[in-house]
C-alpha cells in the first residue's frame, strides 16, 4: 500500500469522522452512550444480585408459621398463612400446600416446578443449619477437591480409515493411547472451619440459577477447588457469557453506524460526490470504516480495563470487529431502503449472535465450542490460556470472510451498484457476477468456488452446533442433509450467475468445463482451509460426518462435479426457473453419496 493510498484513506477517515459527529452527535451518539452505560450497569447488577424474572410465580399456602417464614425468603414464592381446612378447601388456588409437615402439590407442570424450587429452598435451609453445627466435619464428612485432568485417550472413531455410521455397530472402536495414573489427593482440607462455615452460608443464600455458576463478576469462592457435594455444579460459564455480551453488543451497535453511513449516502445521493473523487474504491471503503474500527477497539479496551481482564482478550475480538464491519458494508450496499436494511441487519445479527454465543456456552464441554472466538475469551477469563493453534482455528474463518466481503464491496463500489433499484436477490447475484469475467469464465468460477469455502464452513459449523445436541442418529442424518444443501447452493452460485449475465445463456462447453472448474476450486479451497480450521472438529463423530468428503481426492471431486453438472444441465435445459429443482436433485445425490460412504446404504 503506497503513501498516496494511505493519504487517501486518511482524508476519507477524517471526513467520515467529522460527518458522523455532525450528523449524529446531537441525537444518536448521546443516546448510544447512555444505552451503553445502562448495559454495563444492568449486566453487572444481574450477575451480582441474580435474575429476578421468577419473582412471585408460585403460590404456596401453609398453616406452619416457621415453614412459611423460611419459604417466604425465596422471592419465587408468594406465601399465604391460613387454617388447614381453609387451605384444603381452596387447594386449586395454590401450587403447593404445606399442612403441618406434609406437602401437597398440584399435579401439573407448574406444581412440579414449584416442588423442585421448594426442594432447593429446603436444601439451602439445611445448609445454613449444618453450617452452625459445632462439629462441622460431622455435618459435612465429605469434602471434594476438584482437579481437572486432560484425557490422553484417543476416541477418534474415524482413525485408520474406520467408517462412522449412525447405525449401532456390532463392535465399537476401542480407545487407544496411554493411560496416565492420577495421584491420590491429600485427605485433609487446608482451611479453617470458620472459613468453611462462611463459605457454606454464602453459597446457600446465592441465587441457584446464576450465582452458583459465578466465576467472574460475582464473588469468588474462598475455598478454591474444594466443595461439598451439594455445591458441585457443571462448569457452565454463565457469568462469562454475560460479560462477553457487554463486549459484543456495543461492537455490533457501532457497526450499525457504518451501515447507516453507507445507506445514507445511497439514499441521499451523496455517494456520487465520493465516486467523483479520484480515489480507489478500496481506499474510500477503508477510510470510511477506520473511525468505526477505532471506536470499536477503544470500547473493547475500556471494558477490558474497567473489568480488570487480560489485555490478550482483544485478540479474539479483532476478527469479530472486522466481520461486523465488512458485513455492515455489504448489507448497506445491498439494501434498497431502510426497511430492507432493518430486515437484513436483524437477520444478520440473529445468525451472527447464534454462531458466536451458542458454541461458547459449551466452552468446558466440547471441542466444537472453539468454532467461536468468544470461547477463547471465556477460557482466558477462567484462567485457561489458549494456544496459537486454537486462535487460528477459531478466528481464521472470520478473517477470511471479512476479507472476501470487503473485496466484494470494493468491486461493487460504483454508481451502477450503489444506486440500483433492483430487488434483493437480483442485486445479490449482481454483486457476485461483478467478480466473474465474461472473457475468462472458467477462471472466474474456479476462483469463486474457492472463495465461497469460508462461508460454507461457517454455515456448516453453525449447523454442527445446532444439531449435535439432538439424539442420534437423527442429528447425524439432519447434518448430512443440511451440509449437502449448503454445499450445492454455494457451489452453483457461479454457474447461476453466468447463466444470468451471458447474453446467450450457458453453452455446453461452460456446462461441462464450468462444472469441473468450480468443483476443482471448491475442492482446493476445502483442502487449504482444512489444515487451519477443522482439524479439531474432525476428531469428533459429528465432524467426521460433516467433512467426510475430505478423505480421498478423486471421490469428492467427482461428487462436486457431478452435482454441479446436474444443476448446470437444468439451467441449460430450462433456464433459471429450473435452478431450484436442479439444486434439490443435486442435494439428493449428495446425501445418497454420503449415506453410502458412512455405510448406512450398501451397494
Amino acid at each position: 500500500m503506497g503513501m498516496s493510498t494511505l493519504r487517501q484513506i486518511s482524508v476519507i477517515a477524517r471526513w467520515e469522522l467529522l460527518r458522523t459527529l455532525s450528523t449524529m452527535g446531537r441525537g444518536v451518539l448521546p443516546a448510544a452512550i447512555v444505552l451503553f452505560v445502562f448495559l454495563v450497569a444492568a449486566s453487572g447488577l444481574a450477575a451480582e444480585s441474580g435474575v429476578h424474572l421468577q419473582d412471585g410465580i408460585y403460590r404456596l399456602g401453609t398453616d406452619n408459621v416457621p415453614a412459611g417464614q423460611v419459604i417466604a425468603e425465596d422471592t419465587r414464592f408468594t406465601v399465604y398463612l391460613d387454617s388447614g381446612q381453609s387451605l384444603w378447601n381452596n387447594r386449586e388456588f395454590y401450587d403447593v400446600i404445606i399442612l403441618n409437615s406434609e406437602v401437597y402439590v398440584m399435579d401439573d407442570e407448574k406444581g412440579r416446578a414449584a416442588l423442585t424450587s421448594l426442594e432447593r429452598v429446603f436444601e439451602r435451609y439445611t445448609a445454613l443449619i449444618n453450617a452452625e453445627e459445632p462439629d462441622l466435619y460431622a455435618a459435612y464428612p465429605l469434602w471434594i477437591d476438584r482437579r481437572y485432568e486432560k484425557s490422553e485417550l484417543d476416541f477418534t472413531a474415524t482413525q485408520s480409515g474406520q467408517r462412522v455410521s449412525p447405525i449401532p455397530q456390532g463392535q465399537a472402536p476401542a480407545p487407544q493411547g496411554p493411560i496416565v495414573p492420577v495421584a491420590t489427593p491429600d485427605g485433609a482440607v487446608p482451611y479453617d472451619p470458620r472459613v468453611l462455615r462462611a463459605e457454606i452460608s454464602r453459597s446457600a443464600v446465592q441465587d441457584d440459577s446464576v450465582g452458583r455458576y459465578t466465576q467472574v463478576i460475582g464473588q469468588e469462592s474462598e475455598l478454591g477447588s474444594f466443595r461439598t457435594p451439594d455445591q458441585l455444579a457443571p462448569p457452565l460459564p454463565f457469568d462469562s457469557i454475560i460479560l462477553i455480551f457487554v463486549f459484543i453488543f456495543p461492537l455490533y451497535f457501532t457497526s450499525q453506524f457504518y451501515m447507516m453511513s453507507i445507506m445514507n449516502e445511497r439514499i441521499e445521493r451523496r455517494g456520487e460526490i465520493l465516486l467523483s473523487v479520484p480515489y480507489h474504491p478500496s481506499a474510500i471503503i477503508i477510510g470510511k470504516a477506520l473511525p468505526y474500527l477505532a471506536m470499536m477497539l477503544l470500547i473493547s479496551l475500556l471494558i477490558i480495563l474497567i473489568s480488570d481482564l487480560p489485555l490478550i482478550i482483544i485478540l479474539p475480538l479483532i476478527p469479530v470487529i472486522l466481520f461486523f464491519l465488512s458485513a455492515a458494508l455489504v448489507i448497506g450496499m445491498l439494501a434498497r431502503s431502510f426497511k430492507e436494511l432493518s430486515f437484513l441487519s436483524i437477520f444478520f445479527s440473529t445468525v451472527a449472535t447464534s454462531y458466536l454465543f451458542f458454541p461458547s456456552i459449551f466452552a468446558n464441554v466440547h471441542v466444537v465450542s472453539l468454532i467461536s472466538p468468544l470461547t477463547l475469551i471465556v477460557l482466558e477469563i477462567q484462567g485457561d490460556s489458549f494456544a496459537l493453534t486454537d486462535y487460528i482455528y477459531s478466528t481464521s474463518l472470520f478473517f477470511l470472510t471479512s476479507a472476501i466481503l470487503l473485496y466484494a464491496g470494493s468491486v461493487n463500489f460504483n454508481e451502477e451498484r450503489l444506486f440500483s433499484l433492483h430487488r434483493l436477490l437480483p442485486r445479490t447475484i449482481e454483486f457476485i457476477s461483478a467478480g466473474i469475467s465474461k472473457r475468462y469464465p472458467l477462471i472466474s468460477v474456479f476462483t469463486l468456488g474457492a472463495l465461497v469455502i469460508p462461508f460454507v464452513f461457517m454455515v456448516q459449523l453453525l449447523g454442527l452446533v445446532l444439531f449435535f445436541n439432538l439424539p442420534m442418529p437423527l442429528s447425524l442424518l439432519l447434518l448430512i442433509g443440511y451440509a449437502a444443501v449448503t454445499e450445492e447452493v454455494a457451489k452453483s452460485i457461479g454457474i447461476y450467475a453466468l447463466a444470468k449475465i451471458l447474453p446467450g445463456g450457458l453453452t455446453w462447453r461452460l456446462v461441462i468445463f464450468g462444472s469441473a472448474a468450480t468443483a476443482l476450486g471448491f475442492l482446493i479451497g476445502e483442502k487449504l482451509l482444512l489444515f487451519a480450521t477443522i482439524a479439531q472438529v474432525t476428531e469428533s463423530v459429528f465432524g467426521s460426518i460433516l467433512f467426510l468428503s475430505l478423505q480421498v481426492l478423486w471421490m469428492p471431486f467427482l461428487l462436486h462435479a457431478g452435482c454441479l453438472l446436474v444443476v448446470a444441465v437444468a439451467l441449460k435445459a430450462g433456464g433459471l426457473r429450473l435452478y431450484v429443482p436442479g439444486i434439490i436433485l443435486a442435494a439428493i445425490i449428495h446425501v445418497l453419496y454420503n449415506l453410502i460412504v458412512i455405510g448406512v446404504i450398501s451397494l
